[in-house]
């Protein structure tokens, strides 16, 4: 299998909302409160990716031999990390972590310091912590999105 991860393009938006909305259905829904399952789900839809894409944010994808989007991570500001999701035939391979460094590295090519946060899912932490993030709070309940905030401290 031929992977590749390169630099997301507004033409992307599309195929990273088509990953993300199913996998946040799966992973992150269910450990939020109903109220809120709506407003992340369109948090993620193509017209927001969009606006991500075109504002302060920066995505990286990993794409298959077919060109189409198995991963993606994306970055708010070169510092706190939005979105980090690969398709469940390509987990447990390695590659959120490939995409973690890829987007690490050309935020701090952007000028970041070395500090990252993340408000991690529920069921996401131990893949952060595997990163080298830490719990900067116990988990929390902000009107009903549960999630844990974490921080990194990496020498540049």
């Amino acid at each position: 299998m031929a992977l590749s991860i390169r630099g997301a393009t507004l033409e992307d938006a599309k195929g990273i909302s088509d990953l993300i909305v199913p996998l946040t259905k799966k992973y992150v829904c269910p450990t939020c409160d109903e109220s809120v399952h709506n407003a992340l789900i369109t948090s993620m839809s193509e017209g927001n990716i969009v606006n991500y894409l075109s504002q302060n944010y920066q995505y990286v994808v990993a794409v298959d031999e077919k060109s189409e989007i198995i991963g993606v991570a994306g970055i708010r500001d070169s510092s706190h990390l939005f979105h980090l999701f690969v398709s469940d035939n390509y987990q447990g391979q390695g590659l959120s972590r490939k995409l973690w460094e890829r987007i690490k590295s050309e935020a701090l090519t952007n000028g970041n310091s070395g500090r990252f946060t993340v408000n991690s899912a529920i069921n996401s932490e131990s893949i952060y912590l595997s990163f080298g993030f830490i719990r900067t709070g116990e988990i929390r309940n902000r009107d009903g999105m549960i999630d844990i905030p974490m921080e990194l401290e990496t020498a540049c």
